[in-house]
């Protein structure tokens, strides 16, 4: 009794707010009264006071005892979760509303004399700093069968868990799980479920997702999602109900995203994919027996949120017999038709367009997984029916308000784009029998025309949507009609004509980040799939000067272009028409073809590293084609079936490409080639022979590595060794005689050029010789006098000394004449 008066006067003294220097000895007295509480009852009223007395702002004489009290205050604060222990509903309620009042602070009615509250989030950070939320939620096992306790340590918990730090902290305890697991528990009240589903969204977005997915993921904890979110549709009939529901869903799906989470085994995914697809196909199933939709905003939610439950079981391999079994395509197809004028007790146009879009987007997922279902539903027919409607004249303005409408607005641009998508994934999978069924129904012809809508549409506004459309249909073109000559034929001359403008898109938007690079690269697939083999395209091509085009890319120098354009390039020179285009072909500053290819060989092997001497020469007779990387690998002996590192590296750069394509034009009479262009070439044309003696020396040093061979052996791959050695020598001699050759043709070229301007210098002079001589005798008559006695000698000399007869002789002087030239 007498302690019961003294913890009536601590009360009593501190009823407006505990000092923090008085703190620790506040907590002491508190699990004092926590032990005495198991034999005397009385102690429960003065220890709920004193803990109500906690949930008021803490009193500080000096602004600096917030931070020299701090760990005492935070190992107090913590000491609130471990008297969660206690026996006793008021105690632990008191507990409870003192952790929500940190969070709903009232400034005191009065203050002790000398003392100041606290700052409002010091109780917060404190609580933060004790790991208060761990010891609370690993509090909930003690009151599993108190339902009210329960509730209000929710709701302290809902608070704590606006921290990220808090969040950790109840992670590290389990959180998820132990909430997740009591979601059905009985409570009429609904608040079980809602504070909880919050507590889990707070966990969600402040700490790892993984991790809470992963607490999730037990049979326990999705069979209490399930039985919860099946009440909730079934039964709950207000906003709040269906909001709550749309939200369980949500961490539904992010649960099924987890592989490992037993949802087929629970049901719930059967129970998700009907729930998904009852309004658009009859299944006889209890669960959606008298179950309508409404058209309000949270139905039409749900509606989105089950279609992507569909998008994510589609991932799951165990899951695609499940997706078969409760006809999933008919549903999604149900949208694949003209967009209709909706009634009055329908979804609006823009929910049904919403619905429209995700419903084909989520078919290009799912269509790949169920291509017998695909092909007894006559889908292709389907989507070329909406494609169709896609370009024709019927009046239809997409609102373009959802994700996948972006770009759709006033236009069928987002229902083609999507529908083309779903073309794309299901012609990827190179199936025969999906293929004929599309090629049967004329879909060639009609791509064309979509392709030849959306260039012209480009032309007049170019963004991402109408580039991927069009990168998309070529994609298509290329999977249909690769390996079948009848199908190229059909491409012929109409899809020659499209794919010429794309060769001569400006290389500046290849860099502008909308597509124009992805939509450059299809065009090139889908000309060396369906013109390449076929004369009659080859050569409607070669007429629309398509090689010129081709080299003008080339010359570009861009290496993600080069590579297959060179494969191009090697393919057409099957035709015998393509190597006088090659060789026609001029690039800036009259560059060949010949010299843009060999440029092209010592750009790819200055970035390899191959070792070459300051005039292009083979610097290592051995190894002659060898990087620096592949210098570094060590020999490993393989199986035989395995590649050695000397063959993967034909197809890892562009030097095979170019050493066939030259081939083709032959290496003799290359124009526009300089005397380094030569020496190159030189190596170029025994390409083959340096890979074969690279290939040997791995397979020697592989021999080596297993076993000694026998002395035979040894003398033959010796002889090889050497071989391949001197072919690298003659080489190497043939680049020096070119070198010398150049040099001596230089100097010639030279002494030309010295005798040229030595001519020159002389001419010059005897011009300026001429002049000073005419200025000498119009400036002094005894000059002018001497050059006319000279004149006149001179032409006395030229005479013939043999007197003729009969011959008239005419004096060279003109009688009367004044001038002096």
């Amino acid at each position: 009794e007498r302690q019961l008066k003294i913890l009536k006067k601590v009360v009593k003294r501190f009823e407006n707010g505990l000092p923090l220097k008085d703190l620790a000895q506040i907590f002491e007295i508190l699990n004092l009264c926590a032990e005495k509480l198991n034999e005397q009852q009385a102690f429960i009223e003065p220890m709920c006071e004193l803990i109500k007395l906690c949930g008021l702002p803490f009193q500080k004489k000096k602004l600096s005892d917030e931070v020299s009290y701090s760990l005492t205050v935070s190992k107090s604060i913590a000491q609130l979760g471990y008297l969660m222990r206690v026996p006793s509903s008021e105690v632990r309620l008191q507990i409870c509303k003192c952790i929500v009042s940190f969070y709903n602070v009232e400034p005191p009615k009065k203050l002790l004399s000398g003392y100041q509250p606290t700052s409002a989030n010091y109780k917060i950070q404190m609580a933060e700093l004790g790991g208060l939320a761990e010891t609370l939620v690993l509090s909930l096992a003690l009151v599993e069968n108190q339902l009210t306790e329960k509730l209000w340590i929710l709701k302290a918990l809902q608070y704590l868990s606006s921290s990220g730090v808090n969040c950790g902290l109840m992670l590290k305890a389990q959180a998820a799980g132990r909430l997740c697991v009591h979601l059905n528990d009985a409570d009429p009240s609904g608040q079980l479920v809602f504070r909880s589903s919050e507590i889990l969204w707070n966990l969600l977005e402040n700490t790892s997702k993984e991790e809470v997915v992963n607490q999730l993921s037990s049979l326990e904890c999705v069979h209490a999602l399930k039985e919860v979110f099946v009440h909730l549709l079934m039964h709950g009939f207000r906003n709040y109900d269906r909001q709550l529901r749309n939200d369980l869903l949500v961490i539904a799906t992010l649960v099924a995203e987890n592989p490992a989470a037993p949802m087929i085994e629970s049901g719930f995914t059967k129970q998700l994919i009907v729930l998904a697809t009852f309004t658009e196909v009859k299944i006889p199933n209890p669960l959606v027996k008298g179950l309508k939709l409404t058209y309000s905003y949270e139905d039409f939610e749900l509606k989105k949120l089950l279609f992507n439950v569909i998008e994510v079981l589609s991932k799951d391999p165990c899951a695609v017999q499940l997706l078969s079994e409760n006809d999933v395509m008919p549903a999604l197809l149900y949208y694949v038709k003209p967009n209709q004028k909706p009634g009055f007790h329908d979804w609006s146009a823009a929910q049904y367009e919403e619905l429209q879009l995700h419903a084909i987007a989520i078919l290009a997922s799912v269509a790949p997984l169920l291509l017998d279902k695909y092909l007894s539903c006559q889908a292709n027919t389907l989507l070329l029916v909406f494609l169709e409607w896609c370009i024709g004249q019927d009046p239809f303005f997409g609102q373009g308000n959802s994700f996948h409408g972006t770009g759709g607005r006033g236009s069928k641009l987002a229902q083609m784009r999507y529908s083309l998508r779903v073309l794309r994934s299901v012609v990827s999978l190179c199936d025969d029998a999906v293929n004929l069924n599309l090629f049967d129904q004329g879909a060639i012809s009609q791509l064309l025309d979509i392709l030849k809508y959306a260039a012209n549409k480009s032309k007049e506004k170019e963004d991402a949507i109408l580039l991927e459309i069009q990168a998309d249909i070529l994609f298509i073109l290329s999977i249909l009609c690769e390996n079948d000559l009848h199908r190229k034929e059909l491409f012929g001359y109409e899809g020659v004509d499209m794919l010429i403008p794309f060769m001569q898109m400006d290389p500046n938007k290849l860099f502008s980040g909308l597509g124009h690079s992805r939509l450059l690269f299809s065009a090139l697939d889908c000309l060396w799939s369906c013109v390449i083999g076929c004369y009659i395209a080859e050569d409607s091509f070669l007429e629309k000067r398509g090689i010129f085009l081709l080299l003008d890319l080339l010359a570009l120098k861009q290496k993600n272009l080069c590579n297959i354009i060179l494969g191009i390039l090697v393919e057409f020179c099957d035709n015998p028409k393509t190597t006088s285009h090659i060789n026609t072909w001029r690039g800036e500053k009259d560059q060949t073809a010949a010299n843009l290819l060999i440029q092209l060989w010592r750009q790819e092997e200055l970035e390899l590293g191959v070792r070459r001497d300051q005039y292009g020469r083979i610097a290592d007779m051995k190894r002659p084609l060898v990087g620096s990387f592949q210098k570094q690998q060590e020999v490993i002996p393989m199986p035989a079936n395995c590649p050695s590192f000397a063959i993967v590296e034909i197809s890892e750069n562009i030097r095979a490409k170019l050493y066939s394509l030259l081939c083709k034009l032959g290496f003799e009479n290359l124009r526009g080639l300089s005397a380094k262009d030569f020496v190159t070439l030189a190596i170029i044309r025994r390409y083959l022979d340096f890979k074969i003696g690279e290939v040997w020396s791995e397979l020697c040093a592989e021999l080596k590595e297993e076993f000694r061979p026998v002395s035979s052996d040894e003398e033959a791959l010796k002889v090889i060794s050497e071989v391949s050695e001197d072919v690298g020598g003659m080489v190497a001699a043939l680049q020096t005689e070119m070198l010398e050759s150049q040099q001596h043709q230089e100097l010639r070229e030279e002494e030309k050029a010295y005798t040229k301007i030595h001519t020159m210098h002389k001419q010059r002079e005897m011009v300026n010789k001429s002049w000073e001589n005419f200025l000498t005798r119009t400036s002094n008559y005894e000059a002018l006098k001497k050059a006319k006695r000279l004149q006149e000698k001179s032409i006395e000399t030229s005479r013939s000394k043999s007197k003729s007869q009969n011959v008239a002789v005419h004096s060279t002087d003109i009688k009367g004449l004044g001038t002096t030239v």
